[in-house]
């Protein structure tokens, strides 16, 4: 079975969701199944600017042979004032307005897209719906296309240009019930083969250091928010809240944001940004924690919270992201908050009582160990993937 991934970035330097969940199954399934599987993609690794910084052409990564392409044209400065106006009434944009919407939101490249239409696969694999390469992507392949959306609750997600995507798709691959019933809401598409499939996790690689030592604050009790440290990803809000809870509530407690950065987060003595780290460091900041705090609204899967769990870490989530409160309410091993006051309650409870805390670790890595191992995972979806081909060639 030769399988293409279509996303718009690749590689370990990606902090991305989708696009590090596309990777992963890419180097699963070469591992586990021996399948040859390629990657169309950009030489961009920033998700705003769309740059081309690696070069172009083809490489191999962990097995996986990975095509990459300069694009035509990234984000362009009118996309912002696009984006400002039709956020408002999305579902009522005109359909030019959304395919400029994603002409303008970048990256454009047309050389992938022809790449992609020419190549000699059996289906390919888009990851996220929101960017140009799926758009035109799905429009012209000629095998089987499977759209794993990463779809949440944004203004996007209603523009028309979407509907046509979710629609040419030939089957759907969803992180969890959550995103399912959302899109079938936004957009129905159950005539479409689908799978609820969520996404593996090997093994944590830390290095032994306690995680204090690594972020530079000694033995203080901190929480940790791993990933994009982005306004849109509720990093701003999390500060805001953060600062308060510690006017409140005087202590030792710190804040860990690790990951990239592009959002302003105040300078604070109980608050470290510490930017990307290693997997080692990453690990071993998680294992010490007193829990993760995820506090995005707008999540499709959320990795950091099995991450965090795989440690017997509990976690604390935004109560407005369906993805996430589902896997906390499916697990045991994570509480939410929807306003300042339940921020505080949640983590003042978690901080006083170490019982509580061991308990809901305990429950998350027991749902990782029963859901989310990578060789169940992988011969689900393998075995998805082959059937939708099956039915594409019984109907041509």
């Amino acid at each position: 079975m030769r399988l293409a991934f279509v996303t718009p970035r690749y590689g370990p330097e990606v902090m991305g969701g989708a696009e590090s969940a596309a990777r992963m199954l890419a180097e699963h399934l070469v591992a586990e199944r021996g399948w040859p599987v390629e990657v169309f993609t950009t030489c961009a690794l920033d998700h705003i600017t769309w740059e081309d910084v690696v070069e172009p052409g083809d490489s191999t990564l962990n097995g996986v042979t990975v095509h990459r392409f300069a694009s035509l044209s990234g984000r362009s400065p009118e996309y912002y004032a696009l984006d400002g106006r039709l956020r408002i009434a999305p579902s009522k944009a005109s359909w030019e307005e959304s395919c400029s919407w994603v002409e303008l939101n970048g990256p454009v490249i047309p050389d992938l897209v022809d790449a992609l239409a020419a190549s000699r696969i059996d289906a390919a694999a888009f990851y996220p719906y929101l960017y140009y390469p799926t758009v035109e992507g799905i429009r012209r392949v000629k095998v089987p296309a499977l759209l794993h959306p990463a779809a949440h609750d944004e203004p996007a997600l209603y523009l028309k240009v979407f509907r046509e995507t979710f629609d040419l798709a030939s089957a759907m691959v969803y992180h969890t019930r959550a995103e399912r019933d959302l899109v079938e809401r936004v957009i129905p598409v159950a005539h479409h083969p689908q799978i609820v499939l969520g996404l593996g996790i090997s093994d944590p690689c830390g290095a032994g250091r306690r995680g204090g030592e690594v972020l530079g604050i000694g033995d203080r009790p901190y929480l940790v928010s791993l990933g994009r440290v982005d306004e849109h990803k509720g990093s701003v809000m999390l500060s805001a809240f953060f600062r308060a809870y510690k006017k409140r509530r005087p202590g030792p407690l710190a804040l860990a944001f690790v990951g990239p950065v592009s959002a302003d987060i105040p300078d604070d003595p109980d608050v470290v940004v510490t930017g990307a780290v290693d997997e080692s460091d990453k690990w071993d900041i998680l294992h010490d924690a007193v829990c993760l705090v995820s506090p995005s609204a707008y999540e499709s899967f959320s990795l950091v919270l099995l991450e965090s769990w795989a440690q017997s870490v509990p976690v604390v989530v935004n109560a407005l992201c369906g993805a996430t409160r589902e896997h906390c309410e499916a697990s045991g091993g994570g509480l939410w908050f929807g306003s300042y006051r339940e921020f505080e309650a949640v983590i003042g409870r978690l901080v006083a009582d170490d019982e509580l805390r061991g308990e809901m670790g305990a429950r998350g890595k027991e749902y990782v160990d029963r859901c989310f191992r990578w060789p169940a995972l992988i011969d689900r979806y393998a075995t998805f993937v082959e059937g939708v081909v099956d039915r594409g060639r019984a109907a041509s």
